[in-house]
């Protein structure tokens, strides 16, 4: 089995997107690992507030197929690429084990440099370990300038009730 770390997004809908998400998931694997709720800013696009959170799950599924998995649930929430500042819903393979693959983005290139991947990151997996660099993910942290606008909300059974 290998540990994985998926990232989720979304700013149409959001709570709902997130659960819906977990939800899947939960039915594919396991053992699901959730970290917070975080709100912050979008990036890259004048776009509404993001919420997100990082999950970790043990698979023997192979990352194509992970893959697939991934884009038919966000698919299956309604998601669209037209519209580059709303999201219903991004799961976003983070890191697929120690795996490093350069043309299939593994791990997440900026894995640390995005405070909403990091800090939910260091909330589940601490100890994790860059698979490049070497680097602890709290280590990661505790150097990255936490930013303001990055606002834990809470668990995300308790967020929108």
């Amino acid at each position: 089995m290998v540990e994985l770390l998926i990232g989720i997004g979304s700013n149409l809908e959001p709570e709902s997107a997130l659960r819906v998400a977990v939800a899947a998931l939960k039915q594919r694997f396991n053992r699901v690992v959730c970290s917070s709720v975080y709100r912050g800013p979008a990036v890259g696009a004048a776009a509404a507030d993001y919420l997100n959170m990082v999950v970790q799950v043990a698979t023997d599924v192979e990352v194509a197929s992970l893959r697939a998995d991934l884009t038919a649930i966000e698919t299956a929430t309604g998601r669209t690429r037209a519209d580059q500042r709303f999201c219903r819903l991004d799961l976003d393979l983070l890191a697929y084990g120690e795996r490093v693959d350069a043309a299939g983005r593994l791990p997440r290139p900026g894995l640390y440099a995005l405070p909403f991947v990091l800090v939910p990151l260091a909330e589940i997996a601490p100890g994790f370990v860059h698979p490049l660099t070497g680097q602890r993910c709290l280590a990661a942290l505790t150097a990255a300038r936490h930013p303001p606008d990055l606002r834990m909300l809470g668990a995300l059974a308790t967020i929108g009730a």
